[in-house]
């Protein structure tokens, strides 16, 4: 098992770590990486700077882990519904009204933290750019597999690209964070979000 830190140095831990993942999660989630201050992160996870730095490393290390949190729970759930029993069209519709219930909760932040997470960042190349994109570009593949299967079970027309339809659903869902932040109501989206998979994928 892998020892954080903190643990390395003997140095005992006052805090729920799990927690104040969260709540670090929550405020790169509303304010991006770059427009996370320290002081927002100490005064959300309720630990000092330095039992920050001894438990999670840098702060790129704790958006990491605090990216790696949300897709391994409200962001992944998208996913999961894609993955779902039944044909690829309820698939995608599951996936994007979960996607649109996720984005619009009133408790938490607004939108996509791996499409808003950068949104200041310098040119291509920078790291926590790139970890991001990873993050998306692993969405897109999933997204292209599912589509593949369903192309492959008579679904779709053997001449459908999955490549280019998982970019059309990744340009939608990419849309839906945009929207969710600028106020758009969850049954604007869920309406939206309808008429784009009849359109995508006619029956």
């Amino acid at each position: 098992m892998t020892k954080t830190p903190a643990a390395r140095r003997g140095r005992p831990r006052t805090f729920d770590r799990d927690a104040a993942l969260r709540s670090a999660m929550n405020v790169f989630w509303q304010h991006g990486f770059d427009g996370a201050s320290m002081t927002q992160l100490v005064d959300a996870m309720q630990i000092n700077s330095p039992s920050i730095y001894a438990a999670f490393g840098s702060k790129e290390d704790l958006f990491r882990e605090a990216v790696e949190l949300y897709v391994a729970s409200d962001g992944g759930s998208t996913m999961r519904a894609l993955s779902g029993d039944g044909n690829v069209r309820d698939a995608l519709r599951s996936m994007l009204a979960e996607t649109i219930r996720t984005f619009t909760r009133r408790d938490e932040p607004r939108g996509c933290l791996i499409v808003l997470g950068a949104r200041h960042l310098g040119p291509v190349g920078d790291p926590v750019r790139t970890f991001l994109r990873d993050q998306r570009e692993r969405i897109r593949i999933l997204l292209a597999e599912r589509l593949l299967k369903a192309k492959q079970k008579g679904e779709l027309a053997p001449e459908a690209d999955e490549k280019a339809l998982a970019t059309c659903v990744m340009t939608f869902l990419n849309g839906i964070s945009i929207e969710t932040v600028d106020g758009t109501s969850q049954p604007t989206l869920l309406a939206a979000a309808e008429l784009f998979v009849d359109r995508l994928l006619p029956r």
